[in-house]
């Protein structure tokens, strides 16, 4: 028996109008989440990774943005239709987001018990509740510090966020992301901004986090190893398009898109250094012109004319799902040829 999926994105398309022209954004995109799933979003910096987590909690400015087709639903509610009061209650209570960039979602002139206490009073009002007191709001608060291993939490309270090292403020946000008892939880490029052993800690706060609440976690980053660590279903994106999606093992194991193919070649194998890193050649296209058909056929070595002329759907192929006309020739080999 299948339940109904929690984020339900159907043929959303997406563009930016500048002063140039349109940019195409986001290009038919079909993705699905179920309760309790972790899913990874993969891919170039540049390929509508971000764009496509924001328009969930349409924290897009419209305009420049404008959805210019598709659906985007949560728990069954279209979210485009959502007015000021639902989509108030949709953002923290339903969806909540960790940002990879602490220090511009951090505001500088209060401290952390304050932030933290107007964020956890504004969820009180979104859901219909009176705001508790401030005071309630700052325990709330240390008790969210505390479950995110700070140490001393009655204490950051009154510190400041320039006060803290790069990996506690990206904790604080953690923190307040799970102010509001969200079920779905999307994390942005969280370790970015993080040095290795930091990322580490902070990518096992997150997996024991979600294993604890039982959330539902849609994690966004360009690193591969990052996404392997915690997802168990992964969605490559190109260009504004799903190129694959489906099993993390599967994918790594025996990935059906050239492109997956190609980030996959892209990381350095230190078990086997004799196998060099070999990049992508070429770069993401000019979205305010985008090539015809399949977005990566300029780039891709197993493009053929129909490449260039018809745009690939996804398609069920290997126990996945791939958009590529000849993903059935595709093979691991081609990754690691000379």
């Amino acid at each position: 028996m299948t339940t109904s999926p929690l984020l339900d994105i159907q043929d959303l398309h997406l563009a930016f109008d500048g002063f140039e022209g349109r940019s195409q954004v986001l290009d038919g995109v079909n993705l699905s989440v179920q309760p309790g799933e972790t899913l990874g979003i993969v891919g170039e910096t540049g390929c509508g990774k971000s764009v496509l987590a924001r328009s969930v909690t349409r924290l897009l400015p419209m305009p420049p943005a404008r959805i210019t087709a598709g659906t985007v639903r949560f728990d069954g509610a279209d979210v485009m239709a959502m007015d000021r009061t639902a989509l108030a209650r949709l953002r923290g209570t339903g969806v909540s987001m960790i940002f990879q960039d602490p220090m511009t979602f951090l505001n500088p002139v209060f401290s952390i018990g304050q932030g933290m206490a107007d964020v956890i009073r504004a969820h009180d009002t979104a859901t219909g509740r009176r705001a508790r007191p401030r005071f309630q709001a700052r325990q709330r608060a240390a008790e969210l510090l505390a479950a995110v291993r700070l140490p001393d939490p009655g204490g950051l309270l009154d510190r400041y966020p320039h006060e803290l090292s790069g990996g506690q403020r990206q904790r604080v946000l953690i923190a307040t992301a799970l102010s509001g008892t969200p079920r779905l939880l999307i994390a942005d490029e969280p370790t970015t901004a993080l040095d290795v052993t930091v990322q580490a800690g902070v990518l096992r706060l997150i997996d024991d986090l979600v294993r604890a609440s039982n959330l539902t976690l849609l994690l966004i980053s360009h690193d591969l190893g990052v996404i392997g660590a915690l997802c168990r279903r992964i969605a490559v994106m190109y260009a504004g398009t799903i190129a694959e999606d489906g099993d993390a093992t599967l994918i790594f194991a025996r990935p059906r898109h050239p492109y997956t193919l190609g980030l996959l070649a892209a990381v350095p194998d230190l078990a086997r250094p004799e196998h060099r890193a070999r990049p992508i050649p070429g770069h993401i296209p000019d979205l305010l012109h985008p090539p015809p058909g399949c977005r990566f056929h300029p780039r891709c070595p197993m493009a053929v004319t129909r490449c260039g002329a018809e745009k690939p759907v996804l398609r069920e192929v290997d126990g996945r799902h791939v958009a590529c006309h000849r993903a059935e020739e595709v093979a691991p080999e081609r990754a690691i040829a000379a």
